[in-house]
């Protein structure tokens, strides 16, 4: 059993590669129990600033795993800087212990620093590393990945640079005069932030995962980073090959009736 959050389908393209049964944490996230009981139990998500995003921090929090092996996944594009110690120990101060946390490196969607086509012409390997990462939890592999001198580094930078930044600064988005009001981008949210008014989006930071599935889905660009840098390439925007549109919006979307335990799966 794979538990997962995605924003621009990575993470949902890898808890496929892991598991047959995976479960979408936004479509569970609101149920008033979360009890699972599994032989494996795993998570997948991105790291966001090297750390979980608060909805996975959340589902940690409050869930109870009655598995004999934990393992975390943890996609990221550029720097991980050290993701899973960091994880393990938001783990540890939430009650729970994982057994085994490593990184993956995939494309990184965070268009004002890359270039979505530069990003996806590189060949990060992530077959290969794919494929260990299978081997290692089949063998119920234990251990958390260390961080490198280099991974600490660019931690450190990061944390100086945001360190006097509103909470909401990745959650600056604007909506422009090309929304053709289609809804795209309130079926992909993974929290419920953005809703049409008189068929325009209209975009709230309360809430707001800094997943950027909103600007990334939007099939006129009309969601944009409200940030003083330009975007590395504005015409270029990203969803993992391996994930249709709508295995994106089965896993995000808010506005489902039934939100329930198969809502992850298409």
């Amino acid at each position: 059993m794979v538990f997962y959050f995605t924003g621009t389908s990575n993470s949902l393209y890898v808890a496929k590669e892991l598991d047959e049964k995976i479960v979408s944490i936004p479509q569970i996230i609101k149920k008033e129990r979360l009890e699972f009981s599994a032989d494996s139990i795993g998570i997948v998500c991105p790291v966001y600033g090297h750390e979980m995003p608060g909805m996975v921090k959340e589902f940690i929090r409050r869930a109870s795993f009655g598995t004999d092996y934990l393992f975390v996944v943890l996609t990221y594009g550029s720097h991980h800087g050290g993701a899973a110690e960091i994880a393990d120990l938001f783990i540890r101060d939430a009650g729970k212990k994982a057994d085994y946390i490593t990184t993956i490196e995939m494309v990184d969607n965070f268009l004002p620093v890359f270039d979505m086509n530069e990003q996806m012409a590189k060949d990060k390997q992530v077959g290969k590393h794919l494929e260990e990462i299978r081997t290692a939890i089949r063998e119920k592999k234990c251990g958390i990945q260390k961080a490198s001198l280099a991974e600490k580094t660019a931690h450190k930078m990061y944390t100086k640079m945001v360190k006097n930044a509103p909470e909401t600064v990745w959650a600056a988005f604007r909506v422009t005069e090309e929304c053709v009001g289609c809804g795209i981008c309130t079926r992909v949210c993974p929290a419920g932030c953005i809703r049409l008014e008189n068929q325009y989006a209209v975009h709230s930071k309360e809430g707001c995962q800094a997943c950027f599935a909103c600007v990334h889905a939007c099939p006129k660009m009309a969601v944009q980073f409200a940030l003083p840098n330009p975007e590395k390439n504005p015409a270029a925007r990203y969803r993992n090959e391996h994930v249709t549109l709508c295995e994106l919006v089965k896993s995000n979307d808010q506005t489902l009736e039934d939100c329930g335990m198969d809502g992850g799966r298409v």
